[in-house]
């Protein structure tokens, strides 16, 4: 039975808004960690961004 091993695996994606009832604690867990690790990838890319900008107004000079 391939979907019965399917429904027991943990989803692997959230959707903000989404209902959560239905949800064990340990899948809300595994969704906190998820989001946590997104978190640092997004902050880690906002950084990157800016030390290019930076990088470009000291060049350049900032935009006016």
């Amino acid at each position: 039975m391939i979907q019965d091993e399917d429904n027991k695996k943990p989803k692997t994606e959230h959707h903000l808004g989404c209902e959560l009832s239905a949800i064990s604690a340990d899948e809300l867990r595994h969704r906190i960690s998820l989001l946590r690790g997104e978190i640092l990838r997004i902050e880690a890319e906002i950084e990157r961004k800016e030390a290019s900008r930076k990088a470009a107004d000291n060049l350049f000079g900032p935009k006016v």
